[in-house]
């Protein structure tokens, strides 16, 4: 057999492992989604700020993975621990969490029309705040008092930030909305860059 004839074995070798997984990875599929043998279903999407993941259950949209934010076992180690170890990669339960995301990314979606699975979001003030941001319309910001007070507690401002800082739903809960006082952007998950983006994105800030 001469090299050339090796590399060819090779690649078809490879290829039809790849194809036997590739096969044998979307039988599990139909069947998890046959048997409904997850509790917890994620997906990639894609942003112009690379790919992130997202993760729904019955309920809804129980967390986002921001592309610039942890990584996908840390991701899939919080919903595990969180909400269930039945935990699967389905994309197709993600069909509609996923278009929406990508037609927000393109500019032609102002609001989400998701339902959402509070879960991973702490109850009490916490969670106050976050659902007080998710009432933030496209294109508007608030700051960290406001949305204190909003949540009943004007004061607890740092309190706010914290809450907002361990959103588990960002984007779809726009956190990234909520500005420090005088219009600052403030810190931001997927870094401060990313939260100017999706500001400018929607006209809140030109700059």
């Amino acid at each position: 057999m001469t090299p050339a004839d090796a590399n060819t074995l090779s690649r078809l070798l490879r290829d039809g492992v790849a194809s036997d997984a590739d096969a044998a990875g979307k039988r599990f599929s139909e069947r998890a989604e046959r048997d409904d043998l997850a509790d917890v279903a994620y997906a990639t999407y894609d942003s112009p700020f690379g790919t992130g993941h997202v993760a729904v259950t019955s309920r809804g949209v129980v967390a986002v993975r921001l592309p610039t934010w942890g990584t996908e076992d840390a991701f899939l180690d919080e919903l595990a621990t969180g909400v269930s170890p039945r935990v699967l990669e389905l994309p197709g339960r993600l069909d509609e969490a996923r278009r929406e995301l990508d037609q927000y990314f393109a500019g032609e979606r102002r609001q989400f029309e998701l339902a959402l699975d509070w879960t991973l979001v702490r109850s009490g003030f916490y969670g106050r705040v976050l659902r007080e941001t998710a009432k933030l319309p496209f294109g508007a910001t608030s700051t960290y008092g406001e949305i204190a007070a909003q949540a009943g507690n004007p004061r607890a401002f740092r309190a706010a930030g914290t809450a907002l800082g361990s959103n588990p739903i960002p984007i779809v809960v726009p956190c990234h909305r909520v500005l420090r006082a005088g219009g600052l952007i403030g810190e931001y998950g997927g870094g401060s860059e990313m939260k100017a983006a999706l500001l400018q994105l929607e006209g809140a800030i030109t700059t």
